[in-house]
């Protein structure tokens, strides 16, 4: 399987809901067994919450911040992050066409 970062920036926005009314912010690029790929770009500010699963981030372009558990760090194209399954992150800070790579795996509750 591949994935292109361009091609999953040309389907966001995705479709609009109430948490996200003008149009999700994520296009999936794959899923396999538990294992879930896609590409973040959220613009003015970032709404997540804590996911079920364990993520790895890699940040495909732009720069910001990257709070996790209220720890803050600098974030930039090629940096790469851990956020353990149920641990409170958000972006923050981040510039004009930021876009991070979100990877999801393991079992809801994260990998002992």
């Amino acid at each position: 399987m591949k994935a292109s970062a361009a091609g999953l920036l040309e389907r966001i926005p995705g479709p609009a809901s109430e948490r996200w009314p003008h149009g999700e912010r994520f296009a999936r690029a794959f899923a396999h067994g538990t294992m879930s790929a896609e590409l973040y770009a959220p613009v003015g500010e970032d709404p997540q919450t804590p996911h079920e699963q364990d993520e790895l981030y890699i940040v495909h372009s732009g720069h910001g911040e990257l709070v996790i558990a209220g720890e803050r760090f600098a974030c930039k194209a090629g940096d790469a992050f851990f956020v353990p399954a149920r641990v409170p992150h958000r972006f923050e800070n981040f510039s004009a066409g930021f876009a991070t790579w979100a990877i999801f795996w393991g079992p809801a509750g994260g990998e002992r």
